[in-house]
């Protein structure tokens, strides 16, 4: 077996095309998106090259491509971690663990060359909503846009190498027509009478002030995560703008107290209702048909992107009442029919209760492992959030 450095447009056209080999009898893979795997390692189009490197590679055996990763460092947050840590993602590998083991030992080498101390994965070359961490409960589902999907044979993969837990990822379902729980029902009643709270949908021409808004509330309601920096005003600008064309206004839901605002629920169609009959390239094409698509309502689940509550009005309701709102609204136009909420790791209890409370279900579990490069030093897990 050889492993070859991705460098030219073979070597890419192998790394791309790997995941239709693997997964051809799968009905529940949606191919990611050429365009947007190949956005992660373009210079130009992903920030995270201010402040990080990043190299992949394709593993063949007798000229046929049987695997593929990624390894890559994020400077910036090493600066505020007590050690150096690489992440690897993108994996994808026929079922062979000499042939998985040989791309994990290519990753941990290049890092370990870099002075690295952590292999973390399978994580992106990016912001966490997006190519985060490997499936280990529930492989009969879809995935989501822009979420890992994978074989159960990978767990054992990263397992038998030595990789740990660092924390699990839960993913939730509810439908639209489901109701909170009786408390928070009662709870979330009383919010919605009071009329110094108000609520309202986004409107995508004032993207600007919402923007702001919703850093306002992040930036109070995850001060306590570890190593959280704060959010900057382009930085949420910036999300708005990515997510501007693929938004309904439907959606993603503000609350306000006085005037101020205090919550936010953002959630976007699941296109990838849609992309799975795109077959991973969003060419003219692909253009065509996703448009298609979407003109004859394909999409009847959403998934909730994010979700904050400012530190003062946690536990009181709110986030039922957010919820009451947008059942209210998306029952009426009778848009969707349900919601799966993106992943929530097992640090932040607070908020699992809070999606629990609002009557989802666990749907998929997925983990993020580490890897010690000093196989005597102690693990621990991620950090709790008080």
């Amino acid at each position: 077996m050889l492993i070859q450095e991705v460098k030219d447009a073979k070597t890419e056209k192998e790394f791309l095309q790997l995941p239709f080999k693997i997964y051809k009898n799968d009905p529940n893979w949606v191919p990611h998106l050429k365009q947007d795997i190949q956005a992660v390692f373009d210079p130009k189009k992903n920030k995270f090259f201010r402040h990080g490197e990043v190299i992949r590679w394709i593993l063949t055996d007798n000229g046929k491509t049987v695997g593929r990763v990624a390894a890559f460092i994020n400077h910036k947050a090493n600066k505020k971690s007590k050690v150096p840590i690489g992440g690897m993602g993108f994996f994808e590998c026929i079922n062979d663990e000499k042939a998985a083991f040989k791309l994990f030992d290519q990753a941990k080498e290049w890092l370990k060359g870099k002075g690295m101390e952590i292999m973390e994965g399978p994580i992106n070359f990016g912001e966490k909503d997006k190519y985060w961490g490997l499936i280990i409960e529930n492989f009969n589902y879809p995935p989501y846009y822009n979420q890992n999907y994978n074989p159960a044979y990978y767990v054992p993969f990263f397992e038998n190498y030595g990789f740990k837990k660092y924390y699990e990822q839960y993913i939730f379902h509810r439908n639209t027509s489901d109701e909170l729980i009786p408390l928070l029902k009662e709870k979330s009643a009383r919010i919605r009478k009071n009329p110094k709270f108000t609520f309202e949908t986004i409107k995508k021409s004032k993207l600007d002030k919402y923007a702001e808004d919703f850093r306002t509330i992040y930036n109070r309601a995850w001060v306590k995560h570890d190593g959280f920096a704060g959010m900057e005003k382009r930085q949420s600008m910036a999300i708005m703008k990515t997510i501007k064309p693929i938004l309904d206004e439907d959606l993603i839901f503000f609350a306000y107290y006085e005037g101020r605002p205090v919550g936010f629920f953002i959630a976007l169609p699941e296109i990838n209702q849609i992309f799975k009959h795109i077959n991973g390239n969003l060419n003219w094409w692909g253009k065509l048909k996703f448009l298609y698509h979407k003109w004859r309502g394909t999409c009847t689940t959403f998934f909730g992107l994010a979700f904050g509550i400012d530190p003062d009005f946690q536990s009181k309701g709110l986030e039922g009442a957010i919820f009451d709102e947008c059942k209210k609204v998306i029952n009426e136009k009778d848009k969707y029919e349900d919601v799966v909420i993106t992943w929530i790791g097992d640090f932040n209890p607070k908020m699992i209760h809070v999606i629990e409370n609002l009557g989802a279900k666990k749907l998929r579990t997925l983990a993020t492992y580490r890897y010690l490069f000093n196989r005597e030093a102690k693990f621990e897990r991620a950090p709790i959030i008080q």
